[in-house]
């Protein structure tokens, strides 16, 4: 009975790496053995073990570093080949870009509840900074964005669910909006800073319920004014080669 294909060498050996690597508690910007090492512990040729670097590489799991003291080296990997795969299926599915809005209708909301009974003092006060920044960028939408972003990563990390984390991170990477188009003029950006704070409130006295609520009061809101002011980029379908803002 067929049960499946069986795994290519090189991703087995890519698996191998990756499960030694955690065993040993490898951080970013820690090396991986030489190359003439893991041909002797993995007994490969050094075709397939290239191969494996080069698929661990394309996750952003490492980079290659090169020179006589380079090599492979560990790297915290963000959420943009999360995006970009999902930015695929998404376009192969004919999905269009609100299905990114529903996804964080349903996700952040029950995020931030989750964060209001575990964020840090430590990032409160880089939440609280952020909003500082889109303050002091009125004027710079990229600033702005970039802040928005900010604030919207800390509390998904802050759930204290790595999964939520990434989620998040790619949702934002797909569609800040000005990727396909959408504007935030200023009275749109000053909204935004009221909603911040809002949320910022209720995570700061640790009330789940306020926190979870004026989540979704704000993703509601941006909703709103998409639909209203760009309904056509809405229903775009999510296109893998422009998406990632």
């Amino acid at each position: 009975m067929i049960t499946g294909r069986a795994p290519k060498a090189a991703m087995v050996v890519a698996q191998h790496i990756i499960r030694d690597a955690t065993r040993q508690n490898l951080a970013a910007g820690d090396l991986l053995p030489s190359e003439r090492v893991m041909l002797e512990k993995y007994e490969i040729g050094r075709g397939t073990l290239r191969e494996a670097l080069r698929l661990l590489e394309f996750q952003g799991v490492i980079a290659l570093k090169p020179g006589p003291r380079g090599g492979p080296v560990m790297l915290d990997p963000d959420a943009s080949h999360l995006a970009s795969s999902l930015i695929l299926l998404m376009q192969l599915k004919d999905a269009p870009f609100s299905v990114i809005i529903e996804a964080r209708s349903a996700l952040e909301p029950m995020i931030s509840r989750l964060a209001a009974q575990r964020v840090s003092g430590e990032t409160l006060v880089e939440l609280k900074e952020t909003i500082e920044r889109m303050h002091g960028s009125l004027g710079d939408q990229y600033e702005f964005l970039e802040a928005n972003k900010s604030f919207h990563d800390l509390i998904a990390w802050s759930s204290g669910n790595p999964l939520f984390g990434y989620m998040v991170d790619s949702l934002l990477g797909i569609m800040d909006g000005t990727a396909i188009g959408i504007d935030y003029p200023p009275h749109r950006r000053e909204a935004i800073i009221v909603a911040h704070t809002r949320i910022y409130e209720s995570l700061s006295q640790g009330d789940e319920i306020g926190s979870e609520e004026r989540m979704r009061e704000h993703i509601d809101a941006y909703r709103r004014y998409a639909q209203r002011k760009y309904p056509d980029l809405l229903e775009q379908v999510i296109q893998w080669d422009r998406a990632l803002g």
